[in-house]
């Protein structure tokens, strides 16, 4: 029986995702961005795919670290100018019926408090097919816009992330039982405040003591989404992730990385498969493998080699413009995304180096991940040898072009998947949470967040404790 294979789709509200001058292709629309009806034709198009979720990424600052400005990010439209993505998320629910809705946001730059509502709020609108992607971000320019010198250090910023994720399991999971809204008109009460309890938090970085502001949504807490593949940012993922992103230039780097991810899963105390595994990838097909070739050899001669080197300098924290493009990459330890570095540095069985001319060839399309190019069928047998010989659950798919890839990834690679048994016929009704996993609506018993729920495992909190300032919450 062939293994499952689920698909994610990747988008940003901007123009130069993943695939810098790509937006120069007469049949690229990403200039849309700034349309409702783009997202809303994009989320039926996903829809119609049988696609797990859109996953739609953010940044809250400029890829400045190439040439040390933002001058060529302007140039390049690479992630600038970029719009909120949760204000997309209701129309593009609104449009479908089982399209999940992962949206990123970042741990040190809003206050977990109100964000806590914002994302109850947008469960309770979807009916329950929302998820966050939780970042600690990367782009000093985003904390010096925020009023920091720079950002805290990689490990320590998923130290905040942790306290940062503790209040807002208490507020999602501990606030309110299942049935504080009891909406007794004869006795006029809408609310049974013994239900609801004060979370009484104070750490290092946070003091909430109070109640979370909204009743327990469809998911209580969002399906957790992460892509930080460092040691701490494994460690973070297994602890709390049920989606996580990756992203791996070769086979071989990716079984590295699922396995490792998987061990740490069990580390952490949960099953290996209770977090669903998504690799970048771009897919560039057509009616047959010639049709296909011709489409990307049409799609590398809009690639921007300025462009990539912006994003690559951003993601590795390295000014690459201060090298040749035929200098090696060396062995840099950086603040920003450390995984990039080491998987480049692995690419080759050989242990070749690779150059700055690497890079940029690589990220021209697709950014970090591999481009499939061939027919339906063709790129059918590499996501199943993929998914066969790395364990990985799926593919979080870029794009060269939009919509079109997408369009093309449904017309022609969707049916030959779903011939073979290797994709899904239909959706799994209800949640976005009980789609992945098939257990139901919300966090299992032996995920993290489920000890700060009301009489749940770990919890010192009894459903029959009072509703009041400083009534306990479990400590983590």
């Amino acid at each position: 029986m062939a293994r499952r294979i689920r698909f994610n789709a990747f988008d940003m509200n901007c123009v130069a995702h993943q695939s810098p001058g790509l937006w120069r292709h007469p049949d690229d629309r990403s200039h849309r961005y700034k349309e409702l009806s783009y997202w809303t034709e994009l989320a039926r198009l996903l829809e119609r795919g049988r696609f797990d979720g859109i996953f739609i990424a953010d940044v809250l600052g400029t890829y400045d670290v190439y040439g040390g400005n933002d001058i060529a990010a302007l140039r390049q439209g690479a992630q600038i100018p970029v719009a909120d993505p949760l204000l997309l998320v209701t129309a593009m629910a609104a449009a479908t019926t089982h399209l999940g809705f992962g949206i990123t946001t970042g741990t040190g730059f809003e206050h977990p408090y109100p964000f806590a509502r914002r994302l109850s709020t947008l469960d309770h609108l979807t009916g329950g097919r929302i998820g966050w992607n939780v970042v600690t971000g990367y782009l000093p320019s985003a904390a010096r816009n925020f009023g920091a010198a720079d950002q805290l250090d990689h490990d320590e910023r998923y130290n905040q992330a942790d306290e940062y994720l503790e209040v807002l399991y208490k507020l999602w999971e501990g606030s309110w039982e299942d049935d504080a809204v009891v909406r007794d008109a004869a006795q006029g009460i809408y609310v049974d405040p013994a239900k609801v309890h004060h979370i009484g938090h104070s750490g290092t970085h946070y003091t909430v003591p109070g109640i979370h502001l909204s009743e327990p949504s469809p998911q209580r807490t969002p399906v957790i989404y992460q892509a930080g593949a460092s040691p701490r940012g494994t460690r973070f993922a297994a602890e709390n992730a049920e989606a996580i992103f990756v992203g791996a230039p070769s086979k071989r780097v990716l079984a590295q990385t699922v396995t490792r991810i998987r061990d740490a899963l069990e580390a952490a105390g949960r099953g290996r498969y209770d977090a669903r595994i998504y690799t970048l990838a771009t897919i560039v097909t057509d009616a047959t493998d010639e049709a296909a070739t011709r489409k990307h050899e049409e799609y590398l001669s809009y690639a921007s080699t300025e462009g990539a080197l912006v994003f690559m300098s951003g993601w590795m924290g390295i000014d690459l413009s201060r090298y040749d493009l035929d200098d090696p990459i060396g062995d840099v330890r950086s603040n920003a995304i450390q995984s990039a570095v080491a998987a480049f540095q692995e690419f080759d069985d050989d242990g070749r180096e690779w150059t700055v001319r690497d890079i940029a060839r690589w990220g021209g399309i697709g950014g970090l991940g591999p481009v499939f190019v061939g027919s339906g069928a063709t790129v059918a047998d590499t996501l199943q040898e993929w998914v066969d010989e790395t364990d990985v659950d799926g593919f979080n798919l870029a794009y060269a072009i939009t919509p079109g890839s997408f369009e093309d990834v449904v017309r022609h690679v969707v049916p030959v998947l779903t011939e073979r048994g290797a994709y899904p016929a239909e959706y799994t009704p209800g949640t976005l949470r009980n789609a992945l996993f098939g257990a139901g609506d919300r966090l299992p018993d032996n995920h993290r967040g489920a000890r700060y729920r009301i009489g749940g495992p770990g919890s010192t909190v009894l459903p029959d404790s009072v509703s009041r300032p400083g009534s306990a919450i479990p400590a983590s």
